[in-house]
């Protein structure tokens, strides 16, 4: 497991809330700082849906094919994926500790018509509080905790009984450091220098096996590439650098 620091009351790291708090006001300007999440995010959606579905026996190509599942979107930022779970029909709850992100988030599904439970809280807190959802969401979050172990038991520990865990974050190769950090924050300049640290990029079987010490079952696995030539992201067997994977609790029997 890449090295952690040192552990407080959450696994909440101060400087990267800072980091993201700066740059709260650019979230949806598909032009901006969070440009390529824009472009990625399609993807995460579709992921996210299916596996849903799958899960929980639901169509996928109906429009509220979420219709009645509880969700928490962990590390929500400005609601860019919050809202278009929401669309699909979630009882959508986004979490994040930047207060200028959740004020972003909020003016933002206001402004759309979107009732979206935007909570400035991490998700130890929620759990503490005895919420459980049928979906839980952890979406490039696990590479900027300050304990990665402990924030995956509690994302685990807010799952209901036969829910469902995605999570997606940044595999730690010499291949993403080359294009994750190096490309994307000092070439390209799709992100803000400092965005990562490569040493806080968790591989998959790293975050595979934590999971499943919390008692899941590990399911699908993904991978996730960028096409230069279409300009457009897209799923793929090459976990090498994005990858996301889903997770069901493990059941007697």
């Amino acid at each position: 497991m890449a090295a952690a620091t040192q552990r407080t009351g959450s696994t909440i790291d101060p400087a990267e809330v800072a980091r993201f708090d700066a740059i709260a006001r650019d979230w949806w300007d598909p032009k901006g700082p969070m440009a390529v999440l824009h472009k990625f995010n399609p993807v995460r959606l579709a992921f996210v849906r299916d596996e849903a579905c799958a899960r929980f026996g639901r169509d996928p190509k109906t429009m509220r094919t979420l219709d009645g599942l509880s969700l928490v979107d962990i590390g929500c930022g400005g609601g860019v994926l919050s809202e278009p779970l929401a669309r699909l029909g979630a009882d959508v709850t986004g979490l994040d500790p930047a207060p200028t992100n959740i004020a972003v988030a909020r003016a933002h599904a206001e402004k759309s018509g979107l009732s979206i439970d935007y909570r400035e809280e991490t998700i130890e807190a929620v759990v503490e509080s005895g919420k459980r959802f049928d979906i839980v969401l952890a979406m490039e979050v696990v590479e900027h905790v300050a304990d990665v172990e402990a924030f995956i038991a509690a994302c685990c520990a807010a799952v209901k009984p036969d829910g469902l865990l995605v999570m997606a974050t940044l595999n730690r190769t010499l291949k993403s450091y080359a294009l994750a950090i190096v490309g994307a924050e000092y070439i390209l300049r799709w992100l803000p220098r400092g965005t990562h640290d490569w040493e806080k990029f968790v591989t998959p079987e790293e975050l595979g096996g934590a999971i499943e010490g919390n008692g899941f079952v590990l399911g699908t696995q993904t991978g996730v590439i960028f096409n230069p030539l279409t300009g457009r992201w897209s799923a793929s067997r090459d976990m090498d650098v994005n990858y996301m994977l889903a997770a069901g609790r493990l059941t007697a029997g």
